[in-house]
């Protein structure tokens, strides 16, 4: 039977923090902090969760309503920051979260959709923000990407989220002439990509580890390499609709390179269901695709199978779950 990693978290409130799979493992979120509960969906205020990101200090965000919180301006969140949806439903629109320059984020069990305006992301983290953790949210139907990761942010890790009713899903590595990117690691496992047109994801420059995820029906191809990216697909899903590419190659010139270049895809153990077509480049080797292994030495992972895609469609996105008890307020 297939099962899901780090299914011991939710027995307390913090048990959370470090616990991240892959390159975003480090974060601790508001681990050392007091608790900050949201007590209502106003966009600011007293009790508000924009009040409670905006804090300077290191806290753990829980919410006491549930309901929807429509954002009119992006919601900025400082460091050392956990926003813990369990135990409440709590969809943010109109805009998203902005992680900038900040480090130790970590945003648990939310619904996004509905993001409007030019440049608008459901999660957009940019620049130079790190160990990063985004765990059990549902993302749909923004106006730009759901979760864009660009200028030198890095560390991070994306797992059992949900994608759908998009174009444009996620985007890693800004363009062309922000060489800067090349330091950008990101992992994404567990997630499930239903019907999302594009960029599950699209990188540049940098390095990306897909596992154990299920992506189905894309509309242009499910995952693309640019320029100099390095990405290992391991253990995933693929199940085609009219469009059967999987993988696609972009060639572009870094801003301080003479020659254009694409990127680079290893597939290994992945699926290719309903006609999907690996594509992978001929002449070109995978063996300059980085390992995993050479930055962290487990991850979670199984064969992919019916039984893993069946969990993945269960267990990814925000889930009804209670909200677990805090133990550094419990008495001994």
């Amino acid at each position: 039977m297939a099962s899901l990693p780090y299914a011991d978290v939710d027995f307390t409130l913090r048990g959370l923090a470090c616990r991240a799979e892959g390159f975003g493992r480090f974060s601790i979120g508001g681990l050392n902090g007091p608790v900050y509960s949201v007590t209502n969906l106003a966009d600011d205020g007293p009790g508000s969760l924009r009040e409670g990101c905006r804090r300077q200090e290191p806290l753990w965000i829980v919410f006491e309503v549930s309901g929807c919180i429509n954002l009119h301006s992006y919601l900025s969140v400082s460091s050392y920051k956990t926003i813990d949806g369990r135990g409440q439903r709590v969809k943010l629109t109109g805009k998203g979260l902005r992680l900038k320059e900040c480090e130790h984020i970590i945003v648990c069990n939310l619904e996004f959709e509905g993001g409007r305006g030019h440049d608008v992301d459901g999660i957009q983290i940019k620049p130079n923000s790190k160990h990063i953790w985004i765990d059990r949210c549902s993302l749909r139907d923004y106006d730009d990407g759901l979760i864009d990761i660009t200028r030198q942010s890095t560390d991070i890790t994306v797992s059992r989220c949900y994608f759908a009713n998009h174009d444009k899903t996620m985007l890693i590595g800004a363009d062309p002439t922000h060489v800067g990117d090349r330091c950008i690691r990101v992992t994404i496992h567990h997630c499930f990509f239903d019907g999302t047109r594009q960029r599950q994801p699209r990188l540049r420059f940098g390095k990306v580890h897909l596992y154990n995820n299920y992506t189905r029906n894309w509309a242009i191809y499910a995952v693309c390499a640019s320029v100099e990216a390095q990405i290992h697909s391991q253990c995933n899903i693929y199940e085609a609709g009219e469009k059967k590419k999987t993988f696609e190659y972009y060639t572009e010139k870094a801003a301080d390179k003479e020659e254009a270049r694409s990127g680079l895809i290893r597939s290994e153990g992945d699926i290719f269901l309903n006609g999907a077509q690996a594509c992978l480049l001929t002449g070109v080797g995978e063996e300059f695709v980085y390992h995993p292994s050479e930055y962290y030495q487990t991850w979670t992972m199984e064969a992919a199978s019916d039984s893993l895609k069946g969990v993945i469609q269960i267990c990814a996105g925000w889930q009804s779950i209670p909200r677990p008890q805090d133990a550094m307020l419990v008495p001994s």
